[in-house]
């Protein structure tokens, strides 16, 4: 089996990794920048030299830790063809979402935009939620009025309306067949819904899936109104994602390809239960795993792949059970394993195989650069906080951003610029603990990703400058928000 590097392994060799993808294969690809044209019949649209409009295939998978696929470090899960997906394209290092939990992350995904903007800041409940549940919920809450700890304010947005720009929107504008398979966590009435907001077809579930009810739909239309065998998910969405690929193969289409798996609770088919080392999560992930493999193979079997993006990543960090990869924390929290997700993207003849990238980049770049490919112009009427990354595609590691934002909830918790990461404050999601709001930190990202030692008194200055580009943020945000 081909040696899949370390996280040690790849820290020691990032520099020697770097001089490569700077001096070797990717050179020419680079030179293409500068050769890249406006196709014809597009709003400006850039494409590397001889690349038609790329069919976008986007995989997520929900809660999947850092650590969790073989190409970033796990021994106790076995991901082949993740893993060749990865060998065939470029897999990043320090890819963030911008939310550690799954509406606001998917939102900033769809719409280039901080949640926050739209005051968007925890994950959506059903509207009919059980009984039960909305018992739990409200205990958080409480614990939290009383300074026990801190849930963090909802907000007042319930769901992706229609009339905002997404990507879906843009790309159908554009003449793609959109469509969305797994799960949505973007609203649950109609106005909410995907097909009210760029999508031609719907095949999954409005919610998520350690909330009852736990629907499954398709477009408008409830087909299970709740799931009786979740183990059959993975593999009816993955029937469901193939039959649009044999649909649509004629034209440009988008396939949002969103798991449910492996958020909790856990399950998996027949086919994969009790077969990893990783446990029931792992049989999880290995039969993601699997789908992405059948996903390639549909591809190939239609002459696509040349021409098709196709990315996989997560939504954020995991939960319970799986890995960060060494990095601290976890889904909900603002250390790294949190907001850190693996990334990878493979597109043939643009970018170089089997290269890694160490540039800071954000899930809220996906929104424009795809647009970008397609010929659709972001809107002029907001703030768009994502970035064209294609120059990353082709192999530069300079990252676009300024700066990374760490939410939880409403309140902005840290920053990243360059090197450093600043946190104010840490809490815990929604575990009673007596270890919230300790703080201030300053960490190195480049000698301590793992967040073990502070450095503020080191570098006060450090400090006093990422405290004030927070409260400059803040300003920014409040004086957008509606």
């Amino acid at each position: 089996m081909k040696h899949r590097m370390t996280r040690r392994e790849l820290l020691k060799g990032a520099a020697v990794v770097g001089a490569g993808i700077g001096m070797g294969a990717n050179l020419s690809l680079l030179s293409g920048v500068s050769r890249v044209f406006a196709q014809e019949g597009t709003k400006g649209s850039m494409l590397p030299a001889g690349k038609e409009r790329p069919n976008i295939v986007f995989i997520m998978a929900d809660d999947l830790g850092y650590g969790d696929l073989e190409c970033y470090g796990s021994m106790a899960i076995k991901t082949p063809n993740i893993d060749t997906l990865s060998d065939d394209g470029m897999r990043f290092t320090d890819f963030y979402v911008c939310s550690p939990v799954c509406t606001p992350s998917r939102y900033g995904l769809l719409t280039g935009r901080y949640p926050a903007r739209a005051d968007l800041n925890l994950a959506f409940l059903p509207p009919d939620i059980v009984f039960k549940k909305r018992i739990e919920y409200g205990f958080y809450q409480k614990l939290s009025d009383v300074g026990i700890l801190d849930s963090g304010d909802p907000g007042t947005c319930q769901g992706l309306s229609g009339d905002e720009f997404s990507l879906a929107r843009g790309l159908k504008d554009a003449g793609y067949a959109t469509c969305l398979v797994g799960k949505w966590h973007l609203g649950y009435t109609e106005e909410y819904l995907p097909c009210a907001n760029g999508f031609d077809y719907f095949y999954g579930t409005p919610g998520v899936n350690d909330m009852k009810p736990f629907r499954l739909m398709r477009n408008n239309e409830v087909i299970e109104d709740d799931v009786a065998d979740q183990g059959t998910l993975t593999k009816r969405y993955t029937e469901e994602a193939l039959a649009f690929i044999d649909r649509e193969k004629d034209r440009p289409f988008f396939l949002y390809f969103s798991h449910t798996f492996p958020h909790i609770p856990l399950h998996a088919s027949e086919d994969f239960l009790g077969t990893s080392e990783g446990g029931l999560y792992g049989d999880t992930v290995e039969e993601i795993d699997w789908s992405v493999g059948k996903v390639l193979e549909k591809l190939d079997e239609l002459g696509l792949s040349e021409n098709t993006i196709v990315v996989f990543t997560s939504d954020n960090g995991p939960w319970y059970e799986g890995s960060p990869g060494g990095l601290r924390g976890g889904k909900g929290l603002a250390y790294e394993g949190g907001f850190r997700v693996p990334m990878i993207i493979r597109w043939p003849g643009v970018v170089s195989p089997g290269t890694v990238n160490h540039a800071v980049a954000s899930n809220l770049d996906f929104c424009p650069t795809f647009l970008a490919l397609a010929g659709v112009e972001m809107p002029e009427d907001r703030v768009i906080d994502g970035v064209d990354i294609l120059p990353l595609f082709l192999g530069s590691e300079e990252s676009p951003h300024e700066a990374i934002y760490y939410y939880h909830a409403e309140k902005v918790e840290g920053i990243r610029v360059g090197e450093w990461k600043y946190l104010r404050r840490h809490n815990v999601y929604v575990w009673p603990s007596n270890l919230q709001l300790k703080g201030p930190w300053l960490f190195n990202m480049e000698t301590d990703p793992r967040e073990r030692y502070d450095l503020g008194t080191n570098h006060p200055d450090i400090v006093e400058r990422l405290e004030g580009m927070i409260t400059d943020w803040e300003a920014s945000i409040e004086a957008t928000r509606p």
